[in-house]
């Protein structure tokens, strides 16, 4: 067996936006695995442009896209030299539809592409791509977009990935693949699958010369989700990212029936926790996730057999982050004079998946209750009309649009649009026909309530502070695993 370098730190990909190109590649060029996430890049890439894409980066990378038809399109319906008027909405995309058009597809691989590329531009450091498992539409075209640029590893979670690494082999060939969509309302037998050509886009001198296949790393928060992933994966399983209920973004529900604290939070136990021996016992690396921003943290994950640690919330008030700068420096204010605040909600997800959230109004009004829409229908459910067709629907949408398409009004109770206030906490927030914006959501793990602690007074940290503070004392900044050849069944 040859032993294998692998990172001890993986910065996490976190929301719409804010493990962006320019924390991936910080986090890379120290000699880390950086991470774009390629949640919704395509609605936020339009949005930049449209900005006028200040620095020019999204231009530049453009250039490089393999695809340049599509490029020559992308900029000329979405750039605006000089940026819009700061008073004028962004001109919204439609929103994705079973089958795919090809143009939709189109700004989808060129979005994902171009935050790879940045990523990786100028070093030979390597960068990830993550995504949602449950945002199923955009998920192949996203792929395709990233391996152009030569990402080096992917990183799914939110729902069984069980299909991806298959994926990923067929795409490293240009040859056509395909996922199962989840659709409710199907008869018993009856399946749906969603397809993806790359030569519906790719001319045949590009397709003549094979793609780097990147590793694959599946995030799950139960042993029986790893077996699982490790025996009936479609292709090669390299890794797991262990993600504890600590961790931002969504959680993985409690196992059993569900009980609330008394201030409305989901209540975890020791059930919740991954057995760690159990894990190591399928001979593939993992890193730990969820509360893990320490250096005892990593050398806790590292004797229990991790080859390290993911850090996301951290990361995610960083200089180098996709957090509009005032939101980041008022929860950075927040976070010194202790009264930011992370509430699990059980409700605020369309997904039904608990979210955390971040506040740091310190007991201040609320702003008023955001008016219900849904316009950019990332986390919308496919369902099955009486005629075969497949449509969409959202718990967070207006709640008689929702009704009127067979949901449940119960579902909407409590319901955030996610997809619009984490598009806002990156600065590109939506304006409504009265001027008014959308408010954002700021999400992040447990640690935020201890960032505090680790500014020790400071207003602002770079990403390699943080590598710096994880990996004091260690005498490598890697770890190695024995090569291994995963044999899926």
């Amino acid at each position: 067996m040859i032993p294998t370098l692998l990172p001890r730190i993986i910065q996490g990909g976190m929301g719409v936006g804010i493990s962006g190109w320019r924390l991936a590649r910080a986090v890379a060029l120290a000699g880390q695995l950086g991470v774009v996430s390629g949640t919704a890049s395509d609605a936020l890439m339009a949005r930049v442009l449209e900005d006028g894409d200040p620095g020019g980066h999204v231009r530049r990378a453009l250039e490089h896209f393999p695809i340049a038809h599509a490029a020559e399109r992308i900029l000329g319906d979405h750039y605006r030299k000089g940026g819009r008027d700061y008073k004028a909405p962004y001109r919204s995309l439609k929103m994705m539809q079973v089958p795919m058009t090809k143009e939709r597809e189109e700004l989808i691989m060129a979005a994902t592409f171009a935050e790879v590329w940045l990523a990786k531009s100028g070093h030979d450091g390597r960068v990830g791509i993550n995504l949602l498992t449950k945002v199923q539409l955009p998920t192949m075209a996203s792929l395709y977009g990233a391996m152009l640029a030569d990402v080096d590893v992917v990183i799914m979670g939110a729902g069984i990935p069980r299909e991806i690494p298959g994926v990923l082999d067929g795409l490293a060939t240009h040859s056509p693949v395909s996922l199962r969509l989840d659709v409710l309302g199907l008869e018993r037998g009856e399946v749906v699958d969603l397809h993806f050509d790359p030569r519906r886009h790719a001319d045949e001198l590009l397709c003549a010369r094979p793609l780097h296949r990147p590793d694959f790393y599946a995030i799950i928060s139960a042993n029986s989700l790893a077996t699982m992933l490790h025996r009936r994966s479609t292709g090669r399983l390299d890794g797991f990212v262990v993600e504890g209920y600590t961790a931002g973004g969504h959680n993985a529900p409690p196992r059993g029936d569900v009980q609330l604290s008394a201030e409305g939070e989901p209540i975890y136990t020791d059930r919740d926790l991954v057995d760690l021996a159990a894990l190591k016992e399928l001979g593939l690396p993992f890193w730990i996730a969820g509360s893990a921003g320490s250096p005892e943290s990593l050398q806790h994950a590292l004797d229990n057999g991790a080859a390290g640690i993911q850090i996301g919330t951290l990361m995610a008030f960083s200089n180098e982050s996709g957090m509009d700068p005032v939101l980041k420096q008022k929860a950075i204010d927040a976070a010194n004079a202790g009264t930011l605040t992370v509430f699990t909600d059980p409700l605020a997800s369309p997904t039904g998946y608990p979210f955390k959230i971040v506040d740091f109004n310190n007991g201040e009004a609320s702003p008023p209750e955001r008016k219900r829409r849904c316009d950019l229908g990332y986390l919308r459910t496919p369902y099955k009309l009486p005629d075969g067709r497949i449509a969409h629907r959202c718990p967070a949408e207006p709640v008689a649009t929702y009704v009127a398409k067979g949901g449940n009004i119960e579902d909407t109770v409590g319901r955030k649009c996610l997809c619009n206030g984490l598009m806002s906490t990156t600065g590109h927030e939506q304006v409504r026909r009265d001027g008014s914006l959308e408010p954002p959501i700021i999400t992040a793990g447990d640690q935020a309530r201890d960032l505090g602690l680790f500014l020790n007074g400071r207003t602002s940290y770079s990403a390699t502070d943080v590598l710096d503070y994880l990996l004091e004392g260690q005498q490598s900044a890697h770890s190695t695993f024995p090569h291994t050849v995963d044999v899926n069944v």
